[in-house]
């Protein structure tokens, strides 16, 4: 991999690990213009397409923590080009809404780093069972 690539990757590793340790871990490693972007059902409180900005994306976060106790979080593959990552794994949880299990589902991430900075975390997610369990409807 090249040193692009490699400081790229390293970055991104290094902002998922912060996830658990919070927001003084995260902001280091966050452009101040990052932009979040989760879609689907739009009645889901942390489904909303773009976030942008720190201050919003702590927003976010906080919604979501209240939202979904992630049970599972496994990257099973992980690779850089550039400034780019792609990160796929499967995941699951808890809606707090409902109480119900989502059950396992695949995510894809493309993430962006400029100057040692997450700039851009496109997340991909199976959102209609999420959408199914967070509405009690599984």
């Amino acid at each position: 991999m090249d040193e692009t690539s490699q400081a790229s990757f390293d970055t991104v590793m290094a902002f998922m690990a912060a996830m658990n340790e919070g927001p003084d871990a995260m902001s280091p490693l966050m452009a101040d213009d990052m932009v979040w972007h989760n879609e689907g059902d739009m009645t889901v409180p942390w489904i909303h397409g773009d976030t942008k900005g720190k201050e919003a994306i702590f927003e976010f976060l906080g919604v979501f923590g209240a939202g979904l106790q992630t049970t599972k979080w496994e990257n099973t593959d992980a690779f850089a080009s550039g400034d780019t990552v792609a990160v796929f794994g499967v995941m699951n949880g808890v809606t707090t809404a409902s109480g119900q299990e989502i059950g396992e589902f695949s995510f894809a991430l493309r993430a962006k780093v400029r100057d040692g900075q997450v700039v851009l975390w496109h997340w991909f997610e199976d959102s209609f069972a999420l959408s199914q369990a967070y509405h009690n409807r599984g």
